[in-house]
């Protein structure tokens, strides 16, 4: 028994310690490899294998596992010290800071939650249409702020929704119960005239708590008990009782508790389960439709751009042409498949706007939504130049480089100088500049609500957003992470790396285009449901790259559906960090995230490849092998 127990506890040891032995264990026993090797293919080979296992593994955080380039390829001569740190910070980098202070901004001043407040309103209260609501104003909000943010602001607001549901379930509950008394009670009346004091007494001291609980719950969600019931019935109907009192009955089935939440019925628990994973679903398909919308599309499109600098094919307006319609459509068939999944095949009940058919809860849900949004007061000054920066961002973002027309940028006489970090520094930088006061008097003066809303009335010329504002959101974590990316592409290429792992893939030569596009989405999104978007996105792209010349494919054919299949880790609550978020209300447990997210990957997988085969082609011209590949490939075999 001791010996068994000694073992326990060294087990339990070496679990401990798991990750400090896989970050040591890993580098020695793959050193053999630029040993044995001594080539620049097989150093860089090491690197980029050491640093996969640190990312996939998550042995040690993902920023720090990213800096692992920044040592090991000057170590073994892959690339200089200067020439690996420039690495780190490129174009995008400033693209992500400018975006990032526009959301700041959002933030701040709670204009995000105007937005979506305002969309639910307009959506109602029926279950069907409260979601579609709220996956609508999610989407919205994901392509300007992270996924994570987004969520993070949304789901408050649904759960709010959700606890007023349930509330208002468990008084429809008490209101059925008290009507069926009530009406027991007046055919009983002649059988019960002669109740004595001491009962009624007795009577009210044994249900008194149980009203008192009853009224307190109705408080506090802004309901009224209908009047003649509770403590005040029992001493002002002078005997006129039955034998049995008025009591709130259980719920027809048992209430289940998850958190702090009670389900009054299994329709409840649908709802809860259906809005919250809703909310994660809509987040990661906004993301996709701009190029900032998440980190994943900044990472491609600048390992794009660095690989192949003469294609001029990737930009805001042609991404998000391509992409648009790709969300609008996943976002109608997932919303249909969690419909049909947590609620039932009968949209025409769920989904009505006709006011005859809405139900007590539904319309005192709808009340709730409307006192929360009066909250907010009137449109602030803040909130209107936020909104005007969101939108001049976007029309500048759009009208660079349309494409058919002639862009702004052909106002200036030397050309490619500008891109879309030009734009979103430079209204980024301006935010740090204008007063978050009105420069006039005014009748009514707006009211700061952000965290620093004292030292703001103190200082009239307070800017719309500090660099507090800006630092706490900067996700600088993930600007390290994109560098050691670029950093691992860049040392693929310059030791050939890259081409030698093209002329491995060249028996998959005779597979049809599609078949490869299908097996690379369905690749992608089996190991992202385990490992995280970005680590597995910078491990992907170098080999696509090289597979897509060797197969004499124009590389965005596999590029793109990676990029976006990359985003469907949506099975697991360590999928991403929204499935981590809306898992935490307790609302749904993991095979729910399970049985739903693999409807959603098949969707998506589905859309991608309709979309890259249809309307991608001509947008990107995917039917021939581009001159700007061609010419990479030939560089890189020289």
């Amino acid at each position: 028994m001791r010996l068994d127990g000694a073992k326990m506890d060294l087990i339990k040891k070496i679990w401990t310690a798991r990750k400090l032995i896989l970050v040591v264990l890993i580098p020695l026993s793959l050193l053999p490899l630029p040993l044995i090797h001594p080539c620049s293919e097989s150093s860089c080979a090491y690197v980029l294998i050491v640093t996969a296992v640190y990312w996939v593994s998550e042995a040690v955080p993902l920023g720090a596992a990213a800096l692992v380039p920044a040592f090991l390829y000057p170590l073994f001569g892959v690339l200089k010290s200067s020439e690996v740190a420039s690495e780190y910070f490129k174009d995008t980098t400033l693209l992500l800071m400018g975006v990032i202070c526009l959301a700041a901004s959002i933030e701040k001043w709670n204009l995000h939650k105007r937005i979506a407040l305002r969309m639910v309103m307009i959506a109602g209260a029926k279950p069907g249409m409260l979601v579609l609501g709220f996956m609508c104003c999610t989407v919205f909000l994901s392509m300007w702020l992270s996924n994570t943010s987004t969520t993070a602001m949304v789901m408050p607001i649904a759960e709010a929704v959700l606890q007023q549901l349930i509330c208002t379930g468990i008084a429809d509950s008490l209101e059925d119960s008290v009507t069926v008394d009530t009406q027991d009670e007046e055919s009983d009346k002649e059988e019960n005239q002669e109740l004595s004091t001491n009962h009624l007494q007795l009577l009210d001291r044994k249900h008194n708590e149980n009203h008192e609980v009853c009224i307190l719950n109705e408080e506090l969600n802004g309901l009224t008990l209908k009047p003649g019931f509770g403590p005040e019935f029992f001493k002002e109907s002078n005997g006129n009782l039955p034998e049995a009192p008025v009591s709130i009955p259980a719920p027809p089935k048992k209430p289940k508790k998850q958190g702090d939440s009670l389900y009054p019925t299994k329709r409840d628990h649908m709802i809860c389960k259906c809005l919250s994973l809703s909310i994660t679903y809509a987040a990661t398909i906004g993301g996709l439709i701009t190029i900032t919308g998440t980190s994943t599309n900044l990472i491609f499109a600048e390992q794009f751009n660095n690989r192949y600098p003469e294609a001029k094919v990737i930009n805001f307006g042609t991404w998000f042409i391509f992409s648009l319609p790709i969300a609008l459509i996943m976002l109608m068939l997932t919303w249909i498949w969690l419909h049909c999944l947590f609620l039932g095949c009968n949209f025409r009940e769920t989904c009505s706007l006709s006011k005859k058919r809405k139900t007590r809860r539904e319309l005192l849900s709808e009340k709730r939504i409307q006192e929360e949004y009066q909250k907010l007061g009137p449109i602030s000054y803040p909130e209107v130049v936020t909104g005007i920066f969101f939108i001049l961002m976007t029309v500048l973002w759009f009208t660079r480089e349309p494409g058919f027309v002639p862009g702004w940028t052909s106002l200036f006489e030397k050309k490619g100088y500008r891109t879309d970090a030009t734009v979103s520094v430079l209204l980024g930088f301006i935010l740090f500049l204008i007063p978050a006061r009105k420069p006039w008097p005014s009748a009514f003066s707006s009211k700061s609500k952000g965290e620093d809303d004292d030292e703001e009335e103190e200082d009239p010329l307070a800017p719309m957003i500090t660099w507090k504002d800006f630092q706490r959101l900067m996700p600088w974590e993930i600007v390290i992470l994109v560098g050691g990316g670029y950093a691992l592409a860049a040392g693929c290429k310059v030791s050939g790396l890259s081409v030698w792992i093209g002329r491995q893939l060249e028996p998959m030569s005779g597979l049809p285009p599609w078949a490869v596009i299908l097996l690379t989405c369905l690749l992608v999104s089996a190991v992202t449901e385990f490992a995280s978007n970005p680590a597995t996105l910078t491990v992907f792209l170098p080999i696509l790259s090289a597979l897509s010349e060797t197969l004499h494919m124009n590389p965005l054919h596999t590029l793109i559906p990676a990029t976006m299949c990359v985003s469907f880790g949506v099975m697991l609550p360590v999928g991403n960090p929204p499935n981590a978020i809306v898992f935490s209300y307790g609302h749904v447990q993991i095979s729910d995230m399970v049985k739903a997210g693999f409807g959603v990957n098949l969707i998506g997988v589905f859309v991608v490849m309709l979309a890259i085969m249809t309307w991608g082609e001509p947008l990107f011209n995917l039917s021939e092998f581009p001159t700007w590949a061609l010419m990479r490939n030939v560089t890189g075999s020289l």
